[in-house]
C-alpha cells in the first residue's frame, strides 16, 4: 500500500507561479514513476507531468511544456510541481499519482490507468 499526500494549492493571479509537491509514503520501495494530473471536459483525469525514478526521464502535456517542471527526490519519496506562468485555464484540483510497476512501458505513463495509487488532490485557482 502507498499513501500520497499532496500540499501546495492555492490561489494565484494569472502569471503567477505555485509550487506542487506530493509526499509517498508506505511500500514506497518499489514505487516506479509518479505523475500529476488533473480533471480535464471528456475526460476523467488528464496527464500533466511525470517523472520515472530510475531513469530520472520526464514527461510533459504539451499544454504546460515549458511553463511546468516536474522533479523529485527519491530518497525522501517526494515529488514536486513548479508551476509557472500559470493560466486561468490550469486551474483545477491536481492529483498526485504512482506506479508500481517497472513493467510498465514509458508511452503509457501519460495514461491515468497505468498508475496504481493517488492522493486526494489539491485545489489550484488562477484569477485572470
Amino acid at each position: 500500500q502507498v499513501e500520497l499526500v499532496e500540499s501546495g494549492g492555492g490561489l494565484v493571479q494569472a502569471a503567477g507561479s505555485l509550487r506542487l509537491s506530493c509526499v509517498a509514503s508506505g511500500r514506497t520501495k518499489s514505487n516506479y514513476a509518479m505523475g500529476w494530473f488533473r480533471p480535464a471536459p471528456g475526460k476523467d483525469r488528464e496527464f500533466v507531468a511525470a517523472i520515472t525514478w530510475n531513469a530520472g526521464s520526464t514527461d510533459y502535456a504539451d499544454s504546460v511544456k515549458g511553463r511546468f517542471t516536474i522533479s523529485g527526490d527519491n530518497a525522501n519519496k517526494t515529488m514536486y510541481l513548479q508551476m509557472d506562468n500559470l493560466k486561468p485555464e490550469d486551474a483545477a484540483t491536481y492529483f498526485c499519482a504512482a506506479v508500481l510497476s517497472p513493467s510498465v512501458p514509458r508511452v503509457a505513463i501519460t495514461s491515468a490507468l497505468s498508475y496504481d495509487y493517488w492522493g486526494q488532490g489539491t485545489q489550484v485557482t488562477v484569477s485572470s
